[in-house]
């Protein structure tokens, strides 16, 4: 096959021997994908080399791709479809992680990659790609039906739509009966209500709401997507997952890592829009809501969307009784001296923007009147990790007070632990062996790398078959982004007319500014020790 041209197919992904992942099994032989083509766009981007293909190439070898699938790498640098392959085999070698390239299954999967240059900003530039689409659609049998995942820059998430439609390649064409297209597109969902009722308004301008995939990684991860089943599938826990037994919870994401040379987009952004917006009120609405009538993407959307309509609103002339915004400072993290964010490269000597953020919510409906919701999330903390901690009522009376207040007094408290250890822990009080009665509270742990004895997929994997299988479940839907938007858009604004934070509040290496300790203390609580 020559670099210019696509030629005769050879090879379709599903040749490659499958080596079935039967946590997989059963999902894809009940609703198995349809053959299409994925249009990356940005594909030589961090993303696609990082995570998309590592992602897509372990399906491939799970056997877990249609037969007729193909993937289109799209970006202004000029390169043919051999250079393309071996800068993804690069990729693969260096990205992969846990994932075994072997030579054989690599040729066959690298046989359905191409490549297509073009300027992506311009409103004629997937003429080419119709072109090559249709010719593909007769040599590798995708049917005509297309996914284009946008893994570009926000600013370019309009014209690219403009584009496709341009290129008629969007969902609403006239005319004939056509296959199918989705549009996948990554976070961030807008910068404020407005932009993203701008953008959903563009996007349904050319694609159904059901073609629409707006991706969050972190909705893919395992012990996120375990948070349905443990509640739902177990009787134990439901009944007790209420303001009657539940005292509060506990939501935080904490990064050792600054801003990595992504100084000027965090500039723009800051962590209140890049992660809690976002990843964190998701993670908030899966632990508050209500049982769905079926595991439907509609039914179980809707509930996420009740609790974000639930959710109390900021008062923001009392704001920092319910918001603590912080910036780090110089520190150490690891014995390493690390500098502040004012001395990141692309970052404003006297910048403003938060690097940490923590809020208390509260939702109002029946089942959890009264119970705050404590959400952390800030770069250059003490600890890498993220995690939803569940803290029950003490028991009514204390029995076994003369057994030491401190270990009588304490909570029984539920750990979903998301990343980096996947996993769920309930700590609990036994007796101490001994002939005196002495309380020891112990952890029972569950992990996903050991329990199971197989590997654990990517977020990215998981929301890509997702996609190809046209279960949005797992993304969000408008209403949902213009809804967490609605809640959030008061606290920029009284953050934007306020007076400007004394920031650095906090160094690197600790966890957040002092203000975040006494949010939660003056509701007699404590941040967990992580």
């Amino acid at each position: 096959m020559s670099d210019g041209s696509v030629g005769v197919n050879p090879g379709t992904v599903t040749e490659a021997a499958p080596e079935v992942n039967p946590l997989r099994e059963g999902l894809i032989m009940e609703r198995p994908a349809e053959p299409c083509a994925m249009v990356i766009m940005g594909a030589t981007g961090d993303l696609t080399r990082r995570k998309l293909i590592p992602a897509l190439y372990a399906l491939f070898i799970q056997g877990l791709l249609p037969e007729g699938f193909c993937i289109v790498g799209q970006s202004r640098t000029e390169m043919s479809h051999e250079e393309f392959r071996a800068t993804m085999l690069e990729a693969m070698h260096k990205f992969g992680g846990d994932i075994t390239v072997r030579d054989e299954e690599w040729r066959r999967f690298a046989s359905a990659l191409y490549y297509l240059p073009a300027d992506i900003s311009q409103t004629d530039a997937f003429h080419p790609l119709t072109g090559l689409l249709d010719e593909l659609a007769s040599t590798h049998g995708t049917q005509g039906n297309n996914i284009f995942y946008l893994s570009v820059a926000p600013s370019l998430y309009v014209p690219v739509v403009h584009a496709l439609a341009a290129a008629g390649l969007g969902g609403r064409r006239a005319g004939k009966k056509v296959p199918w297209p989705r549009i996948i597109v990554e976070k961030p969902f807008g910068r404020d209500l407005a932009s993203a009722q701008n953008l959903n308004r563009e996007l349904h301008a050319v694609f159904d709401e059901s073609q629409i995939f707006r991706i969050d990684h972190y909705l893919g991860k395992e012990t996120v997507q375990n948070i349905m089943v443990l509640r739902f599938a177990n009787g134990i826990f439901e009944p007790l997952w209420n303001q009657k037994h539940v005292e509060h919870v506990q939501i935080t994401n904490a990064e050792t890592l600054g801003v990595e040379g992504r100084g000027g987009y965090y500039e723009e952004a800051g962590n209140l829009r890049d992660m809690v917006q976002n990843h964190m009120l998701q993670l908030a609405s899966l632990v508050a809501m209500e049982p769905p009538i079926s595991l439907d993407a509609e039914a179980t959307r809707d509930e996420r969307t009740k609790v974000l309509r639930a959710i109390r609103p900021f008062d923001t002339k009392n704001l920092d009784r319910c918001v603590v915004r912080g910036q780090y400072g110089p520190g150490w993290i690891l014995g390493q001296k690390e500098p502040g964010y004012r001395q990141e490269p692309s970052v404003s000597p006297d910048s403003t923007t938060e690097t940490f953020t923590a809020l208390k919510l509260f939702v109002d409906n029946w089942r959890w009147a009264d119970v705050p919701f404590y959400v952390r999330s800030g770069k250059r903390l003490g600890k890498s990790l993220t995690e939803i901690a569940i803290q029950f009522k003490r028991a009514p009376h204390r029995l076994f007070r003369q057994s030491g207040v401190e270990q009588a007094i304490s909570p029984n408290i539920l750990v979903l632990q998301i990343q980096p250890d996947e996993g769920i822990s309930l700590k609990f009080a036994t007796k101490q062996p001994g002939p005196t009665t002495q309380l020891r509270w112990l952890s029972m742990d569950f992990r996903y790398g050991t329990a199971f004895g197989v590997r654990s997929p990517s977020a990215y994997e998981r929301l890509l078959l997702d996609s190809l299988v046209g279960d949005a479940s797992l993304f969000a839907r408008t209403d949902q982004v213009e809804v967490a938007w609605a809640l959030i858009d008061p606290v920029l604004n009284a953050w934007a007319d306020g007076p400007p934070p004394a920031f650095p509040n906090y160094a690197a290496g600790s966890w957040g500014p002092a203000a975040s300790d006494e949010l939660i203390e003056a509701d007699g609580f404590a941040w967990r020790r992580l």
